[in-house]
């Protein structure tokens, strides 16, 4: 006999859990009488009672099933064929039902629109389905049960499918990639020996063709004839030709020596196998991954590169032939965003091809003209740099299962003579490359094919689409407003005798297209022109993504809040409304997320401003502002990665097409060595809390690196306003930028590692003098309270004692006893819980982190904390500093008397927290 084992979920639900057989003897004989069954259920009695409750046990026999209820043993329902001793029929009319055709229709249609119908629902589809009449509303509700273990077993298993495919293809890359490292392994074999035989040959060997790809073996014979190369259709098929061989010798081949990119390991996880070129001419990268997008699909969004390259100004298609084999030739030009105010922008005058090889893959491969090449020119144009790109493109294959196989290559010489020295390892590094382009196009096709496997509607009642396009509106603006394009509208106005801050001003109707709406306040905005005050500065030895995660989840440290008031409102200005720049008059910030990437290397969230208009001539300005913002670089392990925080205000309906006007912060690290940083650094205590050989190794290490940490931020600041209005807003914008430029240096010196290891040598090894006391308080105060030990071992030195308390796996924090209680030390784990740092921990107060529960236990329990000196509060949720829900299980709070036993502040340990 075997059973079945069906796990209450909740009142509602039973989820089958497994399988067990176990035998029981009986009489064959006494089926038939009362005996039998006697014996049977005490059998299965005995059976229940030695296993757990609250569970459903069905037993199966040859002749039908027992199902029994173990919380009464009661049997529920018996489909057996046995007759009683007087031939009576006993319990051949059992509840047990077979499911007819109709029947199991119109549970099926109640499923797709309920999956968990409660009780009443159930009663109430047997009332309104007569089909359904002689079943019970017990027997339907184990129909449901089966019913959504049966597709939790279907989606399981077209999810493990979907692995096994994804794994296949990997593996195939792989061992393409090991061929392809066999091959270039034997060629540098090939060239050892001959340099070493002909050591004093300073002729360079021809190439072992025998190491070329396989795919560009029969390309070889249209390249080596030499055909005609000009502007007519056979020169431009003879230049597309070439360029195919040369593109797939780099995508398949050994034409480039690649080596692994720091930080990307290939699995079925990754983004896909990343490289970059060792010792070629300019910068090149190559990549390949798995898309779960159809090639021709693949191929028209790499096409389209202003979606996904957020550099990519323009792409304009001048001309196009078509092919003898079905391909099409391209003549493009293209522009390129500077990315700092540094640099001039860049452009491209490309021929691409697009093509279908033999095998059914689809290849899409460009090339710069030059004149070198008699083929067609395209004259200089003014503020840009002409650029050159070798043969790249994109070979894309068909995966068997569905989805493309892709492999990609960009090859570029950026012309880094044309930037200044500082500026030029951002022109030269092929990392730089491969994150802002080549995966770039890798996370696109990613992002997309998950936005079409999941659902179409995402937060805030958008689709990934609108998100998408909101998040290149506030790059792109933000990159139309950096580089100034006098085709835009653009033009730069005097300075004021220091060139620190360019103002720019635009009047374009097209730039302001839909600026003049109604917002949310009842105040129209009257404004007909747009200014922009930007700088760039070079910041040392501080790493971007611990800079800008900074300034995002810290804005009272840099940002006026007038000055967004007035951004959002877009309202007539004058002399006496716009007195000028605040900083720190700031009420405080909630971030509501709205969407990222797959890969969460992107956020795009909303700003609410709180606390904007205090006094009545302020009353004209929004109590509330909104700002879109997106944010990018937060991960300090991505290697060569350029951190963003862009944000623009938006009106309370925030609508889709609502008018944009970007201003932000880009930093761009100039070297693409792996940042020597850890995740969890702070403006604390931290780097005085690691003593002895790990200690002095880890800060060995950041100094030694320190000096490679170099990067380039660049500011840009809009500022809609009237045309009459311009020097009194000039003004304006001058100074508050060069106001967020002094706040932006101050945070980066605290940031700096050389900053904190200066500040460490003026003081002891573990902190200052102030901290230890305040741990010895923290500790003494509590076994004084409570009568136990809060460390396990407190016959420590002062020194000792503060870093165990630094790195107590319990939140430990502490505020002052004022009306208005704000926190003045934590240690890590409070730190962390309240994602900040101990400089911005000063302006949390201890109110704003409980809720509204935790609010009134907290007061309830105030008076015995300060009559007592300690107190236990029950768990409940709390809020960060991010405003991310916190869950915790218990607090202990207690008193910290100094050396005269007066109460110096109050210390609450948070014990079992996590965020929700």
């Amino acid at each position: 006999m075997s059973f079945e084992k069906f796990h209450f979920e909740d009142d509602e639900d039973r989820r089958w859990s497994g399988l067990v057989s176990f035998q029981l003897l009986l009489n064959p004989r006494g089926f038939g009488g009362n005996t039998l069954f006697s014996e049977l259920f005490t059998s299965i009695q005995s059976a229940v009672s030695s296993l757990s409750s609250s569970c459903l046990w069905i037993f199966d026999f040859p002749s039908g099933e027992v199902v029994v209820d173990d919380s009464g043993i009661q049997i529920v329902a018996v489909a057996m064929s046995m007759s009683c001793k007087d031939g009576k029929p006993g319990l051949d009319n059992g509840k047990y039902v077979r499911y007819t055709p109709e029947q199991v229709e119109a549970l099926e249609r109640l499923y797709h629109d309920c999956p968990k119908p409660s009780s009443i629902r159930r009663q109430q589809l047997i009332r309104e389905c007569p089909i359904l009449s002689n079943i019970e509303p017990k027997q339907i509700k184990v129909w449901f049960q089966n019913r959504r273990c049966r597709e939790k077993q279907r989606k399981e298993a077209l999810r493990l499918q979907a692995v096994n495919r994804k794994l296949t293809a990997m593996n195939k890359l792989l061992m393409e990639e090991n061929d392809r490292l066999q091959k270039q392994v034997s060629q540098l074999v090939y060239e050892n020996g001959y340099f070493r035989q002909h050591t004093q040959n300073t002729s360079l060997p021809t190439k072992d063709t025998s190491c070329e790809s396989a795919v560009t073996s029969g390309q070889r014979s249209l390249t080596n004839q030499h055909p005609p190369r000009d502007a007519s259709p056979a020169g431009l098929l003879s230049i597309a030709e070439e360029t195919l061989a040369e593109f797939l010798s780099k995508a398949t081949g050994t034409a480039v020596e690649w080596v692994q990119m720091p930080g990307m390991k290939p699995g079925p996880d990754s983004i896909g196998i990343v490289a970059i070129s060792h010792g070629c001419t300019g910068v090149a990268a190559r990549a390949c991954g798995l898309v779960g997008l159809e090639p021709t699909r693949v191929a028209e969004i790499l096409k389209d590169r202003p979606s996904w390259f957020r550099d990519c100004r323009a792409v304009d298609v001048l001309n196009v032939l078509p092919t003898a084999n079905g391909g099409t030739i391209e003549l493009l030009y293209m522009q390129l965003y500077a990315p700092t105010t540094l640099a001039p922008a860049r452009d491209f005058w490309l021929l691409r091809y697009t093509s279908m090889l033999e095998d059914g893959s689809l290849v899409i491969c460009e090339r710069s003209l030059k004149n070198t090449q008699n083929g067609p020119t395209m004259p200089p144009v003014q503020h840009f740099v002409r650029a050159e790109m070798l043969p790249s493109g994109y070979l894309i294959r068909p995966c068997e299962g569905g989805g493309s196989i892709i492999h990609i290559v960009d090859h570029m010489d950026l012309e880094p003579w044309s930037v200044p020295e500082v500026l030029r390892p951002l022109y030269e590094s092929s990392t730089v490359l491969a994150q802002k382009t080549t995966m770039a196009a890798l996370r696109q096709l990613r992002q997309i094919s998950h936005e079409v496997s999941q659902s179409n509607v995402t937060g805030w009642g958008r689709r990934p689409a609108a998100l998408r396009a909101l998040g290149q509106r506030l790059s792109r603006g933000f990159n139309e407003a950096l580089n100034g394009f006098t085709d835009e509208g653009w033009s730069t106005i005097g300075n004021d005798g220091v060139d620190d801050v360019t103002i720019l001003v635009n009047s374009s109707p097209d730039k302001l297209m839909g600026l003049n709406l109604s917002f949310a306040n009842g105040f129209p905005s009257v404004s007909n022109a747009v200014l922009c005050a930007k700088a760039s500065m070079l910041l040392q030895n501080v790493p971007p993504a611990i800079l800008l995660r900074f300034l995002r989840e810290h804005r009272s440290e840099w940002a006026d809040n007038n000055m967004d008031a007035y951004s959002a409102a877009a309202i007539k200005v004058g002399p006496c409304s716009l007195s000028g720049s605040r900083v720190g008059n700031y009420g405080g910030q909630v971030i509501l997320p709205l969407a990222h990437t797959i890969e969460h290397e992107e956020f795009l969230e909303v700003i609410k401003l709180e606390g904007i208009a205090h006094s009545p001539e302020e009353a004209m300005m929004p109590r509330e502002v909104f700002l879109l913002q997106l944010c990018s670089g937060m991960d300090e392990n991505a290697v060569g990665t350029c951190a963003e925080l862009i944000f623009a205000p938006i009106d309370a309906s925030f609508a889709d097409d609502a008018p944009l006007l970007p201003s932000g912060f880009r930093i761009i690290p100039l070297d693409s060595g792996k940042e020597a940083s850890n995740p969890n650094r702070t403006l604390d205590l931290a780097s005085a809390l690691d003593i002895g050989p790990t200690g002095n190794r880890a800060s060995n290490e950041t100094s030694g690196n320190s000096g490679s940490v170099r990067s380039v931020m660049t500011i840009a600041f809009e500022f809609a306003f009237e045309s009459h209005m311009q020097e009194h807003v000039a003004s304006m914008a001058r100074q508050y930028v060069r106001s967020i430029i002094s706040s932006v240096q101050r945070v980066a010196l605290a940031l700096s590692p050389s900053h904190l290891s200066s500040q460490a040598g003026l003081r002891t090894p573990l902190g200052t003098p102030e901290a230890q006391t305040l741990a010895r308080w923290i500790c003494n105060s509590y076994r004084c309270y409570l009568g136990v030990e809060l460390l396990k071992s407190n016959n420590e030195g002062n020194e000792s004692l503060l870093k165990s308390l630094w790195h107590h796996s319990d939140a430990l924090l502490c505020c002052t006893l004022k009306a208005l209680p704000v926190f003045t030390f934590a240690n890590q784990a409070g730190l962390d819980m309240l994602e900040t740092t101990l400089v911005a921990l000063q302006d949390i107060t201890l109110e704003k982190i409980f809720d509204d529960h935790g609010r009134k236990i907290l007061c309830s329990e105030f008076p015995q904390i300060i009559q007592q000196g300690f107190a236990c509060l029950q768990g409940g949720i709390c809020l960060s500093s991010m405003g991310r829900p916190i869950s915790y299980e218990r607090v202990v709070a207690w008193k910290v008397l100094n050396e005269e036993e007066n109460a110096h502040c109050i210390c609450f340990m948070f014990m079992n927290w996590s965020f929700v």
